[in-house]
């Protein structure tokens, strides 16, 4: 069963978690980030877990500086079994990244077939 994220999350059940491309000063502007603050994304933390929200680090670089936090995140993930975590388009939108680029970041997610994290349909179609 393929786990894909809903193309537009307007609204979270109790036990779910919308991951969202964020800035390290946590400043919480525009795209996912500004929906984020919805769910309880604190203005200025711009990692981890912070409300019904899990930010994601995607504007301090190149993707190789996204990718320890993407892989934190799945850790993170691991450890929470109970929270069903719907990843957005990370990186996609103001930080200008493509899918092909970001989407390889998530592929742990099958590789350690990780069950609670739901990666964008987009993400699927370049990992499968």
């Amino acid at each position: 069963m393929q786990r894909i994220s809903p193309k537009w999350i307007d609204k979270l059940e109790e036990n779910e978690v919308f991951v969202f491309g964020s800035n390290l000063k946590g400043l919480h502007v525009s795209g996912a980030a500004a929906v984020a603050r919805k769910w309880g994304a604190i203005w200025g933390e711009g990692i981890g877990l912070h409300g019904q929200t899990y930010a994601i680090p995607t504007m301090q670089g190149g993707v190789d500086t996204i990718k320890p936090y993407v892989d934190e995140f799945l850790s993170f993930a691991k450890s929470n079994p109970n929270l069903k975590f719907l990843v957005t388009e990370i990186g996609c939108g103001t930080a200008g990244f493509k899918v092909e680029e970001i989407a390889p970041l998530f592929k742990n997610v099958f590789v350690e077939n990780i069950k609670n994290v739901f990666l964008p349909e987009n993400f699927h179609k370049i990992l499968f």
